[in-house]
This record gives C-alpha cells, sequence and structure tokens, in this order.
C-alpha cells in the first residue's frame, strides 16, 4: 500500500507540471541508490532490536531480579534484622536504663533534697533581705538629713544671696562693654566703607568706562576681521578639497560600483540561488528518498524476518516440540507415576509420624514440667468465688426463682 501510495504521489507531482524535468530526472536515481544502501542498515537495526528484546526479556530482567534478590539478602535483610533483633531491644533497654537511673533519681533528689533546700535559702533570703531592707531605710533617712542640712541650705543660701548678685552685675557690665563695642565698630565700618567706595570703587568704574571698554571693543572688531578672512580662506580650501575628491575619488568609484560591482553581484546572486535552489532540491529529494527507502525496507526488512522465523521453526522448534511431546512427556509421566508420587506420600508419611512424635514429645515435656512444679512449689490456689446472688452458669434464671427482683421476698 505504501509503495502504490508512493508511486501514485510521485506520478501525480511529475504529470500535474508542479515540478520540473530537473526533479523527475534526479528523484528516480536517488531512490534506487537510498534504497540500495538503506535496506542493509534496515535489516541490521531491525536485528538488533529483535536480539536487544531477547536479550532484555530472557537475560537482562532475570540477571536484574535476581541481583535484586541478592542484594535485598545480603544488605538490606541483615540490616533489618540488626535493627529489629538488636538495635531495637538494646535502644530499649538503655532508655529504660536511662528512665530508672537518671529521670527517676533526678526526680528523687529534686523533690526531696533540691526543693527543701531552697525553700529554707528562700526563707533564709527573705529574712536577711527584710533586715538589711529596715537598716537601709533608717541609714538612707540619716543621710538624707545630713545632705539637707549640711550641703542642700548652704548651697541655696549662697546662690541667693551670693552668686545671683554677682552675675547681674557681671552681666550688667558686659551689657556697657558690648554697646561701647557695637558703637566703635560701626563708626569704623561706616569709615571703611566711604574709604573704599572713593579710593577703589570710584576710580575702578571710571578706568573700566573710559579705558578698558574702548580697548576691548577695538580688539574685538579685529578679531572678528581675523576671524572672517580665515573662514574665507578655510571655505575656499575646503571647496577645492571637495571637488577634488569627487573628481578623484566619488565619481569613479561610483562609477565602478555601477557598471561593474552590482552587475558582477547580480550575476554572482543568481548563480548562488541557482546553486542553491539544485542543492535545495537534491537534498529534498535525498530526504524523501531516505524516509521512503526507510519504510521499503522495513517491509523487506519484515519479509526476510517472517522467512528466517518459519525457517527457524520448522528446522528446530517443530522437531523439538515433537520430542518434547512424543519422548519427553511419556517418559516423564511414567517417571512421575513410577517414583514421585510414591517418593512424595512416603514423605507425607514419615513428615506426619514424625510430626505427632514431636507432639508427643512436647506434651510429655509440659506435663514432666507441670511434676516437677507442682512437687517444688505444691498444689496452685484455687481462686474463691463470691456469692453475689447470681444463679450458677447451667441454672437458667425462672419466674418461680427466688433469685429474680420481682420474687424475691
Amino acid at each position: 500500500m505504501e509503495l502504490e501510495k508512493s508511486d501514485g504521489r510521485v506520478g501525480g507531482a511529475a504529470g500535474g507540471g508542479g515540478e520540473g524535468c530537473l526533479v523527475t530526472a534526479i528523484r528516480l536515481p536517488v531512490r534506487i541508490v537510498v534504497l540500495v544502501l538503506v535496506v542493509p542498515v534496515r535489516m541490521l537495526w531491525d536485528a538488533l532490536v529483535v536480539t536487544g528484546r531477547w536479550l532484555d526479556d530472557a537475560l537482562l530482567r532475570p540477571v536484574g531480579r535476581g541481583l535484586l534478590w541478592l542484594a535485598r539478602a545480603v544488605f538490606v535483610w541483615p540490616l533489618v534484622g540488626l535493627w529489629r533483633y538488636l538495635l531495637t531491644p538494646l535502644g530499649q533497654l538503655a532508655l529504660w536504663l536511662g528512665k530508672v537511673l537518671i529521670v527517676a533519681s533526678a526526680m528523687w533528689l529534686y523533690r526531696w533534697v533540691l526543693t527543701p533546700v531552697g525553700h529554707a535559702l528562700m526563707w533564709l533570703v527573705r529574712g536577711v533581705g527584710t533586715v538589711l531592707a529596715a537598716i537601709g531605710a533608717g541609714a538612707y533617712a540619716v543621710l538624707a538629713w545630713l545632705v539637707r542640712y549640711l550641703v542642700v541650705v548652704p548651697a541655696v543660701w549662697v546662690y541667693r544671696w551670693v552668686l545671683t548678685p554677682v552675675g547681674r552685675a557681671v552681666m550688667w557690665l558686659v551689657r556697657g562693654v558690648g554697646l561701647v563695642l557695637a558703637a566703635l565698630g560701626a563708626g569704623a565700618v561706616a569709615v571703611l566703607a566711604w574709604l573704599l567706595r572713593y579710593l577703589v570703587v570710584v576710580p575702578a568704574t571710571w578706568l573700566y568706562t573710559w579705558v578698558l571698554t574702548p580697548i576691548g571693543r577695538a580688539v574685538a572688531w579685529c578679531a572678528r576681521g581675523v576671524a572672517w578672512v580665515v573662514g574665507m580662506v578655510v571655505r575656499g580650501v575646503g571647496t577645492a578639497l571637495y571637488w577634488i575628491t569627487r573628481v578623484l575619488f566619488v565619481l569613479p568609484a561610483l562609477a565602478v560600483w555601477r557598471w561593474v560591482l552590482v552587475p558582477v553581484g547580480r550575476a554572482v546572486m543568481w548563480l548562488v540561488r541557482g546553486v542553491g535552489t539544485v542543492l535545495a532540491v537534491i537534498g529534498r529529494e535525498i530526504w524523501d528518498a531516505l524516509g521512503h527507502a526507510w519504510r521499503v525496507a522495513a517491509h523487506i526488512s519484515l519479509v526476510v524476518g517472517r522467512f528466517l522465523a518459519t525457517l527457524f521453526r520448522w528446522i528446530f522448534v517443530e522437531p523439538v516440540r515433537w520430542v518434547y511431546r512424543s519422548v519427553l512427556t511419556p517418559i516423564g509421566h511414567a517417571v512421575r507415576d513410577a517414583v514421585l508420587r510414591p517418593a512424595a506420600r512416603a514423605a507425607r508419611s514419615v513428615g506426619r509420624a514424625t510430626r505427632q512424635a514431636l507432639a508427643s514429645a512436647r506434651e510429655s515435656v509440659r506435663q514432666a514440667r507441670a511434676d516437677f512444679r507442682r512437687m517444688l512449689f505444691g498444689e496452685p490456689r484455687k481462686p474463691l468465688l463470691t456469692d453475689r446472688g447470681e444463679p450458677p452458669a447451667r441454672q437458667a434464671r425462672t419466674l418461680g426463682s427466688s433469685t429474680t427482683a420481682l420474687t424475691k421476698e
């Protein structure tokens, strides 16, 4: 079907006029060459896939499961047994010992030693604190009275009747001296301003107005003339260089670009486009041919594989199956009926007799242990039954019995 569809597509494309004669001439040789090259690769690929699947099913998965079981048996199960049967009991024992030896001892020490000692110390500290507080209160009152009448009262008197009048006199003297100095400073500033104005500012203004301004204007006019002359010279030189550069370099370069490089570039671009188109057509056809050849090679590989599988079946599998059905199966049934089943029945009877002997031995050991315990410690005490007004277990309550609530007197 795929071959017919692909052939129909090729013929339609060629006959439809959508593709040129170059594509039609390239397609058939390319597909033949690619098919010849791809068929061995596809058959090798299919053989590798089948071999890989068979190895995965028959070798890798069983080996992986065996390695997994071996890893569990070597690493996981010993660690689990070590944790469950050694570390966990040791941890529980250590926890119990720590609880008994440390926690219980610490609680007993805290309850019967540290708590009474702490209460006694707190009572002693409270008594000593009360005494020290009373002593401190008295000493504080005496010290406050001494500080008040020996330091504070004399200091207030000195501040009121000595320092305050002296300070007011000093402030009045400072204010007077400040007014005198301010008047002297204002006069000196006025004199210095008058001198600075008529000795510096007025001459400088006259010099700027009547000397420096005319000289500056003359210098500026001369500079403008020189700048105009220099500008005209530079403009003439620049114009001459512009026309020389344009005539000697720009116009020849423009002519070479317009009449030489552009036609050559267009020709090269046309050639590159043609080569690219041809290479694109060849690449597309090679790609389509690879896909087509890969599908055709799949069909060929499938046919060859089925032929080899059928040949292997009739050469090896069917004879082995016939030998198994016709020879090995009757021999196996005869061995099973003549040897294995009687041996299994004998093994089951031996196992049953062994279990009964072991049960009898266990019962004998249990009786001997009970007799030895009875000989050493005597008969065990029977529990005393108290009469709770209930009937025995075998006798049910009835309306005629005195044990019911309705008929009890």
